[in-house]
């Protein structure tokens, strides 16, 4: 819990224990600084700041001091012996000519010296470009550009509003950095996360639909990205928004599109399944076309048994670690560990997230139980610990 203004509440580990080296040049965007040294503590960051002799125009060292608890490096006087050490230099906001000056070895000031001992020792680079429209387009810039990314220089463009390219907000530049961070680990795996609500249609208007907002498979996908790992989603419907950094994220509404891009996607090298998605286990079996007419009193819908997307997936995905999500009412908590092994065993998983509907708002309860192949439990006390737990055993991988 933060107690003084200067203290952040941790929300992540994906930058635990790493030494970033935050870089700011003389771009109006500077002035988010503040934000973007707060959002990378929040995840675990120590700092290392490096301002320009322009930043600092726009941009008091004192208050970039605040924001990342660090002192603040403004000239060649200041304590560089963090460079060699640093796990990833950011820079945000990067002008054309801090591009221009790292991609031919310019050394005009610390900022640059960090640069090339981040470009010598192959440490992770980041740049969020920020300029107007006319110089972003010029073709100049946009080979300096080319040439960067040769040199395995990540650049993060963010929006064009009102003539200008605007650097993106301080969450989407984070979550960035932590998956180029991460991704050099070993053990990264490619993953597919199937989320959210699935319909039926009763007719071309009107469908039926199971609950499920989406956001505990949009977690999870964002804690795997952070941590560095190839994450696709398959999502259903959603009422909570994705983060936008995501990659990949391909909507399919019903069943049996879900299922489809399953498939489809099995096709590639998937290390890993992880089925969040509340799939409905009836679906109408005759829509009828166009609308039906309403006031015309009880209407009668025949439902149908739908496929088990685990089990059909089953002879596909062999070899993959599996992880799937099991939602009961009214049983006891050993009835639900049972059931779990159940389909564990039923349908080749690896592991089972178990929980009651019940449950489900009581603060004094559980997320839910991870359960292994060998039926032994584990209490997932919160959504991070559900995420971390996941985590653990997509890394571990599929024991021989």
């Amino acid at each position: 819990m933060a107690t003084r203004d200067t203290d952040v509440v941790e929300v992540g580990t994906s930058l635990k224990g790493t030494s970033i080296v935050l870089g700011i040049s003389g771009g109006i965007a500077a002035v988010e600084s503040v934000k973007l040294a707060r959002e990378l503590r929040r995840h675990g960051a120590t700092l290392t700041v490096i301002m320009t002799p322009s930043a600092q125009r726009i941009i008091t060292p004192l208050a970039v001091r605040w924001a990342s608890q660090c002192e603040v490096v403004t000239d060649w006087d200041g304590d560089l012996t963090a460079l060699s050490e640093a796990d990833a230099v950011l820079i945000a906001p990067a002008t054309r000519d801090i591009m221009a000056s790292h991609l031919h070895g310019l050394q005009h000031g610390p900022l640059m010296m960090a640069l090339s001992v981040a470009r010598s020792r192959n440490t992770p680079i980041m740049m969020v470009p920020s300029m107007h429209e006319d110089l972003a387009n010029d073709p100049m810039t946009e080979n300096i550009g080319h040439e960067l990314t040769l040199q395995d220089v990540n650049l993060l463009w963010g929006p064009q509003e009102e003539g200008k390219r605007k650097t993106p907000d301080s969450k989407t530049i984070v979550a960035s950095l932590c998956h180029q961070v991460n991704r050099r680990k070993t053990k990264r795996k490619s993953i597919v996360i199937t989320l959210g609500a699935t319909r039926s249609a009763v007719d071309d208007i009107r469908h039926l639909q199971n609950t499920s907002s989406g956001k505990t498979g949009w977690d999870i996908a964002d804690h795997l990205y952070r941590h560095g790992h190839d994450v696709t989603c398959v999502a259903g419907v959603t009422s909570a928004a994705p983060p936008p950094w995501l990659p990949l994220v391909i909507y399919a509404p019903t069943p049996e599109e879900m299922l489809e891009e399953c498939f489809a996607l099995a096709n590639d090298s998937i290390h890993a399944w992880v089925h969040a998605a509340a799939v409905l286990d009836y679906v109408v079996g005759d829509p009828a076309e166009g609308k039906i007419a309403s006031q015309q009193g009880a209407l009668k819908l025949e439902l149908i048994e739908s496929t088990k997307h685990i089990k059909a997936l089953q002879p596909t995905v062999e070899g993959c670690v599996r992880i799937g999500f099991k939602l009961e009412s009214g049983i006891k908590q050993k009835d639900l560990i049972y059931r779990a092994v159940a389909q564990i065993e039923s349908s080749g998983m690896t592991a089972v997230v178990a929980n009651r509907l019940e449950d489900r708002n009581d603060p004094n309860k559980p997320r839910g139980y991870l359960v292994d192949q060998l039926g032994a439990h584990f209490v997932l006390q919160d959504q991070r610990a559900m995420c971390e737990a996941i985590q653990t055993l997509i890394e571990r991988g599929v024991e021989e």
